[in-house]
């Protein structure tokens, strides 16, 4: 390094250690919990590790294995999570969507309920878990009270492999209050001069909210639709939670993270755990990266 840019750096450190000195925190925590387990995680998805024997170079064995010999019980998690990607994510989005025009109005009531509504997102997941486990008991559970109450029959939830994929995606929809208030931002930005246009121009409720709300509304249904996947793909914790097991009644809910997660802490095959969580990372770019070049019909506001 030349004299005249070591003086330039030592300048520059001179002038910004403040800032930098107050950033270190975040620095130092995405460096220690995010990038050195990333890079780790690449090299023990090349190796067999199992936490108490010495970590073996199996080069790309634990890779083969996944696409060959277990390739029908990996598929068999991918394709549910897949499932339920598909049902879940449209579902929560067009619920909270419709949710959000609802309230989208200037009165107590719409704020009392858009309080209410957004409650349940602020419950940490572990709480909301243990709430659902025990409203959901087949036995005694809340839930079934109520049907028994209005004469419908007992469900017995996530107790039954018929009944827990669509019971998983029923209260996966109390989490709508979050998307909701993302909706009623984007709702509230579109200027009220356009639907003032379209009434004078003849336009009823209905055409003006796919002609105006729907199309303006696109970027935040973009933002929603990457993130909604991403997280739908990643789906484990609540399951764990309420069955007490990786994959619910007879592995009716082995999603691919549950599958990581049994080979990573019940079968201690930490290696093969490191090379899913990387075909997990593979498969989500590509999505992201298609969702991004198919946004053509996502419409920004002009001068962004």
């Amino acid at each position: 390094m030349t004299d005249s840019k070591m003086r330039g750096f030592k300048k520059a450190v001179k002038n910004n250690y403040k800032g930098w000195l107050f950033a270190s925190p975040v620095i130092l925590g995405i460096l220690i919990f995010m990038l050195v387990p990333l890079v780790s995680s690449i090299y023990y998805s090349f190796t067999e590790n199992d936490f108490f024997n010495p970590v073996v170079w199996v080069g790309t064995r634990n890779y083969k294995e996944i696409f060959t010999v277990d390739w029908p019980k990996t598929s068999k998690a991918l394709g549910l999570t897949l499932t339920y990607t598909v049902i879940a994510v449209p579902m929560g989005l067009t619920l909270s969507y419709l949710l959000a025009n609802l309230l989208n109005v200037k009165s107590q009531a719409a704020k009392t309920f858009r309080v209410l509504y957004y409650l349940p997102c602020i419950v940490p997941g572990i709480v909301g878990g243990l709430v659902w486990r025990d409203i959901l008991q087949p036995d005694w559970g809340l839930m079934n009270r109520i049907f028994q109450g209005v004469g419908l029959p007992p469900s017995k939830f996530f107790s039954s492999s018929k009944s827990s994929l669509s019971t998983l995606i029923f209260i996966s929809l109390f989490g709508m209050g979050g998307g909701m208030i993302m909706w009623l931002a984007q709702l509230k930005a579109i200027p009220p001069e356009l639907y003032e246009a379209g009434k004078i121009d003849g336009a009823g409720s209905i055409r003006l909210f796919f002609v105006i709300t729907i199309p303006l509304s696109t970027p935040m249904i973009f933002y929603n639709l990457v993130t909604g996947i991403i997280g739908s793909l990643q789906v484990f914790a609540s399951i764990l939670i309420i069955t007490g097991s990786a994959g619910g009644a007879d592995d009716s809910l082995m999603f691919y993270v549950g599958y990581i997660y049994r080979n990573a802490f019940e079968r201690l095959n930490m290696g093969y755990a490191a090379a899913l969580s990387w075909i997990l990372f593979a498969i989500i770019a590509f999505l992201t990266f298609i969702m991004f070049k198919t946004s053509k019909w996502v419409q920004y506001a002009e001068g962004k």
